[in-house]
């Protein structure tokens, strides 16, 4: 149960940044709603952040990880430190590079990731200028990773699960206390990224020191464990990234629809929670699980982890999902109809959350399955699959833009959720199928019998929460009045339907869930 318990402490940390994203999301909607300001200052929180997500949520990791144990288990603790510290200057010189680099050629960068803007003077020169000053975060958060992933490999995940609460209390603190100008607001928020990467950092460094762990620094220098590292870790990022690869694609045709990157952003913050708390958690803790056993000559036990793990994330992943489908409605009410987000906003972003709904379980199996090739050294294969994704993403997502806008001007941004959707599954779907011809995977006995149980019980809570839905009017009545409440009530009665099917038809067991929480 060493899986579980890895998992539940990082999905904790993780639960409780993701919370206090929403918060922060409730107050940036109500600040900003889907207008211009918003706009800007999610296509330059997403620039950076798409990096962010690369390496601190374990495409850096998937290579990273594997190499820094191997290094510590053969040759020792000195030698391991020394390639965490060459790994550690190199990414320095490196990212900050690219940083001052971006930051000089910010306008034609904008001119292509958000095409839409180039013909709205005062939208792209906002754009420009929000991106440039995020950018730093890049460096920050990729140090941070760099130190997390020492961390995790040490089976020390705490600190490194709940470094990112750091950017949601400041950004928080800053919406708080911003004016009403929407500009203004905006440039605030955007001041507050970079600051926050230079708390998390600080946090990180300390975690190591604590630990035990110097990373000092010294004249890079591309060591045969350095080009290795780089040969695995950049199609590592691909593959381990593309979720977030398909979302920045989607986010460039949105921009040729107003309001339509603020409202796909919004939609992707409601699914972003269980993907995280579940799906990255889950990909984190079982990579260092799945090298050990590998190194050791284990295939059976690190084939029957990587059945655990499936099990262990759609019992997790399957109510969340069957929320998001059914009742999409109360949670985008509850949580950002208020202030400048319109009741139009609430409705053009719940059909959004659906069509993110669908992919979720996939996403969350890309994060399972990529972590049997990683910890074999291989992150060449993933990453083709990435790319078949990604031009499958491309194609359809377009197709369906403009298809659906000839019928529903407003809603073309829908066809691109579902077309990142549908690409999730052709990738989910791949790195099953190859793993398994590899020998890396084999459902067993108990996966075969557990999935439809939790299949079930998830099809009869989506059923009670689809009448929830139904009748959310009566139910925030109930609830004093307040969406919030109706929406918190309606989430707390589905997933203890969800959990007392899943009891009785024993898709989940009692005594794993003690286990789950025990010591040890």
């Amino acid at each position: 149960m060493r899986l579980l318990r890895s998992t539940f402490v990082i999905g904790g940390f993780t639960a409780i940044s993701r919370v206090l994203g929403f918060l922060r999301e409730m107050l940036l909607a109500a600040a900003l709603g889907a207008g211009p300001v918003a706009e800007a200052f999610v296509v330059a929180f997403r620039f950076p952040n798409l990096f962010r997500r690369f390496f601190a949520e374990g495409a850096f990791n998937s290579a990273y990880i594997p190499l820094y144990s191997r290094t510590l288990e053969g040759e020792g603790e000195d030698e391991a430190r020394q390639f965490a510290r060459d790994t550690l200057s190199v990414m320095i010189v490196v990212l900050s590079a690219l940083t001052v680099g971006a930051q000089i050629f910010m306008d034609p960068i904008i001119r292509v990731i958000a095409p839409g803007f180039v013909d709205e003077p005062d939208l792209f020169g906002m754009a420009v200028l929000f991106t440039q000053i995020t950018m730093p975060y890049l460096l920050l958060v990729s140090l941070t990773a760099m130190m997390g992933g020492t961390l995790n490999a040490h089976d020390r995940f705490a600190i490194s699960a709940a470094a990112p609460i750091a950017l949601n209390v400041i950004m928080i603190g800053v919406l708080l206390a911003a004016p009403a100008d929407p500009a203004t607001t905006g440039l605030w928020i955007t001041i507050a990224v970079p600051v926050s990467g230079i708390a998390q950092a600080g946090l990180l460094y300390w975690g190591c020191r604590r630990s035990g762990i110097t990373l000092g620094l010294r004249l890079p220098k591309l060591t045969p464990k350095v080009r290795r590292l780089i040969a695995l870790g950049v199609p590592g990022a691909v593959a381990g990234g593309v979720t977030q690869i398909n979302i920045v694609i989607s986010q460039l045709i949105a921009t040729l629809q107003d309001g339509a990157v603020a409202l796909l952003y919004y939609a992707d913050r409601l699914y972003q929670l269980p993907l995280g708390v579940i799906g990255i958690a889950m990909g984190v803790a079982l990579l260092p699980s799945l090298s050990k056993r590998l190194r050791a000559g284990d295939e059976k036990g690190a084939i029957d982890i990587t059945n655990r793990a499936i099990e262990i994330s759609m019992a997790l992943t399957l109510p969340a999902t069957a929320a998001l489908i059914a009742m999409p409605g109360l949670l985008v009410d509850g949580l950002f109809q208020r202030g400048a987000f319109t009741p139009e906003n609430a409705e053009s972003t719940r059909l959004a959350v659906q069509a993110f709904a669908v992919g979720l379980p996939a996403f969350v199996l890309i994060k399972v399955f990529s972590p049997g090739f990683f910890a074999r050294e291989d992150t060449a294969t993933p990453m083709k699959f990435a790319a078949v994704s990604m031009f499958l993403n491309i194609v359809i997502g377009a197709a369906a833009f403009f298809w659906i806008r000839e019928f529903a001007p407003d809603r073309g941004h829908v066809g691109l959720a579902a077309a990142t959707s549908f690409a999730g599954w052709i990738n989910a779907g791949l790195l099953a199928f190859f793993l398994g011809r590899r020998n890396g995977f084999r459902p067993d006995r108990r996966l075969y019998t557990t999935i439809p149980r939790l299949l079930l019980a998830a099809l009869v809570a989506g059923g009670v929460m689809f009448g929830l839905e139904i009748y959310k009017a009566d139910l925030a009545s109930f609830s004093l009045g307040s969406r919030l409440m109706g929406a918190v009530v309606a989430s707390c009665i589905g997933m203890l339907v969800y959990l007392l099917i899943s009891l009785i038809t024993r898709g989940l067991r009692i005594s794993e869930l003690r286990a789950a929480f025990a010591r040890g």
